[in-house]
């Protein structure tokens, strides 16, 4: 009985370490007619909190709860690849402290945080409640899992943070415990 969570870690982990491989889409756009979306820590919290909770309550699943030490985890994470330029998920350990993570990109100031979160819902729309890693329509998981990540029965906790750097906006949003786990379904 003990071996089937080492198993499904290692599943797990075989999964996370596929994703690792294909960096997430950078978006890029720069709209000039309109002025910078406004920036707060506040403002974030209360969008991104917005944004995870219609989403739940659409897939039939409770809302988040804040978290301010995911949150703190997503700023240092996103400080980092504003400094280094380094689009891509984190190295984290492996196992049950794994935290999942959601990363989103984009031309400095050319977004609001609706449109950001906005980016992975969106992901709905290839959503099939398959067993883990086969819920996409496409045959691609990696076309869903932001979205399996916000909506992921089990997961009670989110933190999110956003940093920018001369170029890019880097928005990093931190869950406990951890989606898209290899032979789970995600509703």
């Amino acid at each position: 009985m003990a071996a089937m969570p080492l198993q499904r870690h290692l599943a797990a982990l075989a999964l996370l370490l596929a994703g690792c491989a294909q960096a997430p889409e950078r978006v890029v756009e720069r709209d000039l007619a309109e002025a910078p979306p406004p920036r707060d820590p506040a403002q974030l919290r209360r969008v991104m909190m917005g944004g995870h909770d219609r989403a739940r309550a659409e897939a039939g699943v409770p809302p988040l709860t804040w978290d301010s030490r995911l949150a703190a985890s997503a700023r240092t994470y996103a400080e980092e690849m504003a400094r280094t330029g380094r689009f891509a998920h984190a190295d984290q350990p492996h196992g049950p402290m794994r935290e999942g993570e959601n990363l989103w990109t984009g031309t400095r100031g050319a977004y609001r945080y609706d449109e950001m979160i906005g980016h992975w819902i969106a992901e709905r729309r290839d959503f099939v409640n398959g067993v883990t890693p086969a819920f996409s329509r496409t045959g691609k998981w990696q076309d869903v899992s932001h979205y399996t990540q916000i909506v992921w029965r089990n997961t009670t906790r989110v933190g999110c943070a956003m940093t920018s750097n001369k170029r890019d906006d880097f928005l990093v949003c931190r869950y406990s415990p951890s989606g898209n786990v290899v032979g789970e379904r995600t509703l």
